[in-house]
């Protein structure tokens, strides 16, 4: 295997467009799961959905997509990330056809299942993909800015795209732009992106073990997203629930027994990594609120239409990008990821608390604008510094599994959010409307506990960036694939 080395100027600048090729397909993938929100009015009227079963465009790719993202990341490591990556992006295309090409219910829910599947298998390696290529520490930085403002600012890009989109052709072709992107990510991945022998499955090959994890995983995630129509305490929600719960437990407890683990337990006894990962799920629980009941504020509330809703988000994604991609690193590089991500944190929980106080007649300016400055700038300075702290623990041999552990505390931590501040919400605005409330105060007021709620969450994660992490050490790292290391290499 060819090793690239920092001083080849050639070699140097394949690395930087291989980084670019997969955020590219990154942003694809974190695209489809807020582009079709915009789309889902025209989508239902054109399909027939009926209101419960029109969550299941949403919920069908959510399922398969967080379950898996572990057992890929994992994977990636035993069989080669590049294969993985590619697979997935073959899977996710093909299914984005069948979905833009569906004229029925159960086609498009099938799809879109296809599609989640094909989804987890490509995210869940690109970051242990970039933090091998980009070893180190002041690339690394840079590197994860790219990929943060990517993966986070991706959701608001989708809105305004998916609001184009809809509204200028038709929402099929929020499904057929991904045809184009999938087979150029693909034709440019095979060109500059290494391919870099795995660990082999004899290293991890623990089949009932995957078998817990994802089963765990997926039933995990559909009961919180039924969470909105079932309730909190329906028998089964409780059962589900519970069954989740336990073949996680049984999973854990075989891994820390087993020889060959699929998921070596020693990763997460780094701080950092346990830290950042509990960070992350409760920072973007938090901030689903925003980015969902925001747009329905806009919609419900204020009338914009889905062109108005994702322009509104431009901003956020402006700030975002200018942070992410020109100054975070020089930030992480000054004064190291934790002291970058505190201000961060602390800027998306103000800017929550503003969100709570937006008025039933409110306009852009003042009432939205400064929160969607001010996430944005939280968001563009503390999520690379997250992944940064994140990916500290791992070594080339666990990239992949480091990896999907980020995404899966990303995925299910904002369906979690999700659940929660869609249901607490929409209770409240019942109440309110059965006491006879107008429909738009009603509404206001639902939306107003729910960021509450988040902004509460962000100062959880303040605290544990506090009290729980230490600045980063420079990254583990080992020349080629091998036996797995003993816990203290690792950490």
């Amino acid at each position: 295997m060819t090793e690239t080395h920092p001083t080849d100027s050639s070699g140097d600048r394949n690395r930087w467009l291989a980084l670019y090729v997969l955020c590219a397909g990154m942003l694809m993938i974190v695209l489809d799961v807020t582009i079709v929100n915009v789309a889902l009015p025209s989508i239902q009227d054109d399909l027939g959905f009926s209101q419960t079963d029109l969550a299941w465009v949403v919920n069908a790719y959510m399922i398969p997509f967080g379950g898996l993202l572990l057992l890929a990341g994992r994977i990636g490591d035993l069989v080669g990330q590049r294969r993985v990556f590619l697979l997935g992006l073959a899977v996710f295309t093909a299914a984005s056809l069948a979905c833009a090409l569906a004229q029925w219910q159960a086609m498009l829910v099938a799809a879109r299942f296809v599609q989640g599947i094909g989804g987890a298998l490509s995210a869940a390696v690109i970051l242990g993909m970039i933090v091998t290529m980009f070893p180190e520490p002041g690339d690394q930085a840079k590197a994860i800015g790219v990929y943060g403002f990517v993966a986070s600012a991706g959701g608001s890009i989708g809105l305004l795209l998916g609001g184009v989109l809809t509204e200028a052709i038709s929402w099929h072709w929020i499904f057929f732009v991904n045809l184009p992107i999938g087979l150029l990510v693909a034709f440019l991945a095979l060109r500059l992106v290494e391919g870099r022998e795995g660990l082999g499955l004899h290293h991890g090959a623990d089949y009932r073990g995957a078998a817990l994890i994802t089963s765990a995983l997926m039933l995990g995630v559909f009961t919180i997203l039924q969470i909105t129509e079932w309730g909190w305490v329906d028998t089964r929600t409780l059962v589900l629930a519970g069954v989740s719960a336990a073949l996680l437990a049984t999973f854990i407890h075989r891994q820390a027994t087993i020889a060959n683990p699929l998921m070596p337990l020693r990763l997460f006894r780094s701080r950092n990594v346990a830290g950042a990962n509990a960070l992350q799920a409760l920072l973007v629980a938090g901030m689903f609120g925003m980015f969902f009941l925001g747009a329905l504020y806009l919609q419900r509330v204020l009338d914009y239409s889905a062109l108005e809703v994702g322009l509104s988000f431009l901003p956020t994604t402006l700030v975002m990008g200018t942070l992410s991609l020109g100054f975070s690193e020089k930030l992480i590089m000054r004064f190291g990821p934790r002291r970058t991500l505190i201000p961060g944190v602390c800027a998306i929980a103000v800017s929550l608390l503003l969100f709570a106080r937006v008025p039933v007649d409110g306009s852009y300016f003042p009432d939205l604008l400064p929160p969607f400055l001010l996430i944005g700038a939280g968001v563009g300075t503390a999520f690379p510094s997250i992944m940064t702290l994140a990916m500290s623990g791992a070594t080339p041999s666990d990239s992949g599994l480091a990896s999907g552990f980020v995404n899966t505390s990303m995925q299910v931590g904002g369906a979690i959010g999700l659940a929660v501040l869609a249901t607490l919400s929409t209770e409240r605005t019942q109440a309110l409307l059965d006491d006879g409330v107008a429909r738009a105060s009603a509404l206001t007021s639902g939306y107003h506990l729910a960021y509450l709620i988040g902004a509460g969450l962000a100062a959880c994660a303040v605290a544990i960036a506090v009290l729980v992490l230490r600045e980063a050490g420079p990254p583990a790292q080992s020349p080629e694939p091998g036996p797995e290391p003993e816990p203290e290499a690792a950490l």
